[in-house]
């Protein structure tokens, strides 16, 4: 039997608790049903006897706390509240007790921006990771040393996995039933819960608003130049001249307030604008193409394609109410 530790961190998501324990639950009782033993013992565990969160209007009891565990097989590290750094803080017991199970031979997955949790304790580092798409450039910047992949769904690498946002994290309870209970108990939990078990990628899924969470003012104005010029033909040297930097100079400026370079940020404004084009109207995709910007098809697929996962033709048909009728 598999013992597996759910984390209750303070200012913990609740559906990032409540997701894995109905799973793993779901497949004990198939086992059951089939008169075999159950695969997991699951556990909530914390660091204190009562957790509030939503200003108080639930109130969890781990089963344990990290004092009592003394080896597990699997920590599940499930997602924070929006003010990552402030529960960091409150939650940094949890850390040295994670590298102590990991050392100890137990498997750690986070989800969503429980990634955050995760990298705090350095197992992260030079390892892929991913995470909700609109934390990944604050987890940029507060863990420049982990490779972050925010296309992906889920990472596996040496025993360490990350999910992407929100309910995605369900993809990686599913990875996880079908390593630990097998590919029948994985489908069986694909098929009660809804979830679509070889999704990989939650790159249709990310809406790109800019990456404005930093402090260099003159890049902001060239982000904002972009944005509301974007159907025009705009060059770095044009930039660069406009906003009175050197061309090497502005482009190192952009990428490292952005993590993005300039060409890869006016490709996500001009498909950003596409996506929403294809989503509610009705033109044809010649006429989003030239609206956003671009005059080759094969250039403007391709990059759609690199953005989304995606190629316009189906965006459109996944995503406007019309064309999916």
């Amino acid at each position: 039997m598999k013992n597996i530790s759910i984390l209750v961190p303070f200012g913990v998501r609740l559906n990032s608790i409540e997701i894995p324990r109905h799973a793993f639950e779901e497949v004990n009782k198939i086992l059951t049903a089939q008169n075999k033993p159950p695969v997991f013992n699951i556990q909530f565990v914390g660091l204190a006897d009562e957790i509030k969160l939503n200003d108080g209007l639930y109130k969890i009891s781990p089963n344990q706390l990290i004092k009592d565990v003394e080896k597990t097989d699997l920590i599940i590290v499930p997602a924070l509240q929006e003010d990552v750094g402030e529960n960091l803080k409150l939650n940094l017991e949890f850390i040295p007790w994670i590298v102590k199970q990991y050392k100890s031979g137990a498997e750690v997955a986070s989800l969503c921006v429980g990634a955050f949790l995760l990298a705090a304790t350095g197992l992260l580092n030079g390892k892929n990771c991913s995470t909700h798409w609109r934390a990944a450039n604050k987890f940029r910047n507060f863990f420049p040393q982990v490779n972050l992949v925010v296309d992906k769904i889920m990472t596996d690498e040496k025993g360490i996995y990350s999910s992407g946002g929100a309910f995605s994290s369900a993809n990686l309870v599913l990875y996880l039933i079908e390593k630990y209970a097998g590919r029948d108990a994985a489908i069986h939990c694909s098929k009660i819960f809804q979830i679509d078990i070889e999704r990989g990628s939650q790159s249709p899924f990310i809406i790109f608003k800019g990456q404005k969470e930093h402090d260099d003012e003159t890049i902001k104005s060239a982000q904002e130049f972009i944005e509301n010029n974007f159907k025009e033909k705009i060059t770095v040297d044009h930039l660069s001249e406009k906003f009175r930097i050197g061309r090497r100079t502005f482009e190192r400026r952009f990428r490292a307030a952005t993590f993005n370079s300039v060409v890869e940020y006016m490709q996500r404004v001009k498909i950003e604008a596409a996506k929403k084009q294809l989503e509610l109207g009705r033109k044809t995709i010649n006429e989003v193409m030239f609206g956003v910007g671009y005059t080759d098809t094969k250039s403007f697929r391709d990059v759609f394609k690199k953005i989304t996962g995606m190629s316009p033709v189906d965006y459109r048909k996944k995503y406007n109410k019309e064309a999916a009728q």
